[in-house]
């Protein structure tokens, strides 16, 4: 099983560019004149002061409160690592807070209190109650965090939630509910042997006992062995609420006949004999991170009838936190929640079990390389399944209406869900399709380019981060150099270096490259010297011999020579249908721009063929293809002659029968806007264009480096399409993240 393995050179690059951290504020209101300044400021801010001051509900109205959690640590307890201090935790509470954006579209700031002061950490929290609309506890070490949580919960009107403790907690619960029902058996009747009695232990019994487990049903273990009732050694008041009245004193002892083992300890807490020593269909949640209790394998090699999840993402069934706490949240801030309550949490666990057991949408399934259907390695939804922004939050809203914890109930929940739907980032998903894609083919991926530094760091991610084999162009010497300049000596083992002369094929390519070029004006000297000395030609050679799946390249040369070099190997032009397709992503939207890279200017015909191409990329990347030819003018006004073919290019489709929309010609703004759409009810297209497909490539690539320039669009392309081979050409400015994603649409064969 692949493993994704990021260096420390790596994290830290990831950390440092293109700014430290890893988010920042950006203003949602105009702030361009003296009049927005005069509103955004003073005078024109003492009104909603005045009304706040009037009327506190109206801080939901008038602020960014009803949207905006804090992630609080004072480091104590730092992923595992342990007590690092409050300014060493920051990365990791950045990390959650853009997690809460990424996938609830809840705004959320890092805050870290030097203190381990109990009395200091509740008072701070408190006094900054006012700015926020709910506070996530991280990272705190236990018995404190029950203590903090516990009074701030008391003393605060805004839900307070450790999500170390009931993050976890909620999505244990949600793949036990799946699991006991797929082994046919009752949470109220089942034996639980929990090991590992710290802050997530706990919640995870007090959440499970709360859905119906008993009480002596349920063994806890820690360090010391059985919490029985009568134990002294080691106990809390927090430890002793779950004390079983048992015969059992050690983990082996209480395993024996369990039904259920959660797991949130160490590495290697559990063997085989105490797996073989459980119920029939043991379910096994080995949780410990970074390495279960017991791995998949293990418990299968001793009983097939379990059913494991891990914390792991590389296992099935991970339990991942990232399912619970966005949406918790998102339904609390929606519905002003005074608290987070357990009937909160118990929705939302319900939620995600009922998730898992319906349909996989087929963008998840294409995304994971895999179908997904509900079954014992499939129990507990992926955090990337796009459904569940709009089925977990209103599940968990409607649970805090139906106890009084909301302070606005939501009206409409039929609306909401839809407000909801509306708030996903489609292009992160489009993301990480094309990444599971990539790491599902495994392709052996040519890097042209050996002898730049950002190529090579490129080509060790592609390797590391599991998504294929990296073959690099270049001389050993040079690449061997390059990397320990760049302090990747580790990785000089791991990367396979080709060219010229330690091919055993170069015969081989040179007598294919001759029967392409002797009718154009080559020798035997000129074959000889491209396939032995021009690295794009010697690297596209030997993607048409099969030796790799995928070539990157462009990053030294501008991309006309590369598609020269490259037009020596295949057709990689108008006339073969090649076409160049470049992703714009901003603000969540993604729109393809067609042609930036082959046709300088297109007939009608060609225009349309650039369409199918857009489409077809449109498809790889997971989206519905909506086509829009777009010009200066609209539906024939202004007349104009370099109007006329974008008007002509849907006539061609509508020949084609195509089966995806399409209209045209119009300006930028009715493609992309829907008010300016309503203008024109006949047009065929139902939304917002995706694709927009220019008059010539000067304007594409015009439109294209304006976006990225100025309003700071991350471009993914051109993606070169119409080859039967996968061939992704960056650009000369490419950053080293850049090639990478270059290579891994050359592995998704985006476009081909």
């Amino acid at each position: 099983m692949t493993r994704n393995k990021v260096t420390s050179e790596e994290a830290l690059a990831f950390h440092l560019e293109p700014t430290p951290g890893k988010f920042e504020i950006t203003a949602t209101v105009p702030m361009s004149t003296q009049r927005d300044l005069s509103l955004a400021y003073s005078p024109g801010v003492a009104v909603p002061c005045e009304a706040i001051a009037a009327d506190p509900q109206l801080a939901y109205d008038y602020t960014n409160k009803g949207n905006l959690v804090a992630v609080i640590s004072n480091g104590t307890a730092v992923l595992g690592l342990g007590n690092l201090g409050a300014l060493a935790s920051k990365p990791v509470m950045e990390g959650k807070a853009v997690l809460f954006k990424r996938f609830a579209d809840v705004n959320s700031i890092d805050i870290e209190l030097d203190t381990e002061d109990t009395e200091a950490f509740i008072n701070a929290v408190k006094l900054m109650g006012p700015t926020f609309g709910g506070i996530n506890l991280e990272d705190i070490k236990a018995p404190e965090c029950f203590i903090i949580e516990q009074r701030l919960k008391e003393e605060m009107d805004i839900p307070v939630f450790h999500d170390d403790q009931h993050g976890t907690a909620v999505i244990c619960a949600a793949g036990l509910l799946n699991a006991l029902k797929i082994s046919g058996k009752k949470i109220e009747d089942v034996k639980i042997v929990l090991n590992g009695a710290g802050a997530a232990g706990i919640a995870c019994l007090e959440l499970l006992k709360a859905m119906g487990a008993r009480h002596n049903n349920c063994i806890m273990c820690d360090t010391k062995g059985v919490i029985y009732q009568g134990r002294t050694e080691g106990m809390n008041q927090w430890k002793s609420a779950h004390a079983a009245s048992t015969d059992a004193r050690t983990l082996g002892d209480a395993m024996k006949g369990a039904d259920v083992f959660l797991g949130v300890s160490v590495k290697g807490a559990v063997t085989a004999e105490m797996v073989a020593s459980m119920a029939p269909d043991p379910v096994i949640f080995a949780m410990a991170n970074p390495d279960p209790e017991i791995t998949p394998e293990e418990a299968h090699a001793v009983r097939s009838d379990a059913i494991v999840a891990t914390g792991r993402s590389d296992y099935p069934n991970q339990v991942n936190n990232v399912l619970g706490f966005p949406y918790l949240f998102r339904g609390a801030l929606d519905i002003n929640a005074r608290a987070i309550n357990d009937e909160m949490k118990i929705a939302c666990a319900h939620a995600l079990a009922q998730l898992a057991r319906e349909d996989v949408p087929d963008e998840v399934a294409l995304a994971y390389g895999k179908n997904l259907s509900f079954g014992r390695d499939y129990i507990i939804p992926t955090p990337f399944d796009p459904r569940l922004i709009h089925r977990i939050p209103p599940a968990v809203a409607k649970a805090g209406m139906d106890t009084g914890a909301a302070r606005r109930p939501i009206i409409d929940m039929e609306a909401y869900e839809a407000g909801l739907k509306s708030r996903l980032d489609p292009t992160a998903n489009v993301m990480r399709g094309i990444n599971s894609r990539a790491r599902s083919n495994q392709a052996r991926m040519i890097f042209a380019e050996g002898d730049d530094p950002k190529v090579l760091r490129a080509a060790v991610m592609y390797q590391r981060q599991g998504l294929g084999k990296a073959l690099v162009v270049g001389r050993p010497d040079d690449v061997k150099s390059k990397l320990i300049a760049a302090g990747l000596e580790d990785a000089i083992s791991e990367l396979e270096v080709v060219n010229a002369a330690n091919t055993q094929h170069l015969d081989l390519y040179k007598s294919f490259l001759y029967k392409r070029l002797q009718r154009r004006g080559f020798d035997n000297k000129d074959v000889h010297r491209l396939a032995a000395t021009d690295r794009h030609v010697f690297a596209a050679l030997m993607l048409a011999h099969g030796h790799g799946e995928g070539l990157v390249t462009g990053a030294t040369r501008k991309s006309a020579h590369i598609l020269d070099r490259i037009n020596h190997v295949f057709d990689a032009n108008a006339q073969g249908g090649a076409a160049g397709i470049t992703a714009v992503l901003h603000k969540g939207r993604i729109v393809l721009i067609g042609d930036t890279l082959v046709h300088e200017w297109p007939s009608d015909v060609d225009l349309a063929n650039i369409a199918e191409s857009g489409a077809r990329v449109a498809r790889h990347l997971g989206l519905e293809p909506r086509v829009a030819f777009v010009s200066f003018s609209t539906f024939g006004y202004p007349v104009s002659e370099r109007a006329e073919k974008m008007h002509l290019a849907p006539n061609v489709l509508d020949q084609r029968g195509v089966d995806f929309e399409y209209e045209g010609e119009m300006t930028v703004d009715v493609a992309l806007n829907v008010e300016s759409q309503k203008k024109y009810p006949f047009s065929r297209l139902t939304g917002p264009a995706n694709i927009l497909i220019v008059p010539a490539r000067h304007s594409a690539s015009i439109s294209v480096k304006l976006m990225q320039e100025m309003a700071g669009a991350t471009v993914i392309g051109p993606i070169l399409t119409g080859l039967d081979q996968s061939i992704q050409i960056a650009s000369s400015t490419s950053t080293t993240n850049d090639i990478l994603n270059m290579a891994i649409l050359a592995a998704s064969k985006v476009g081909g």
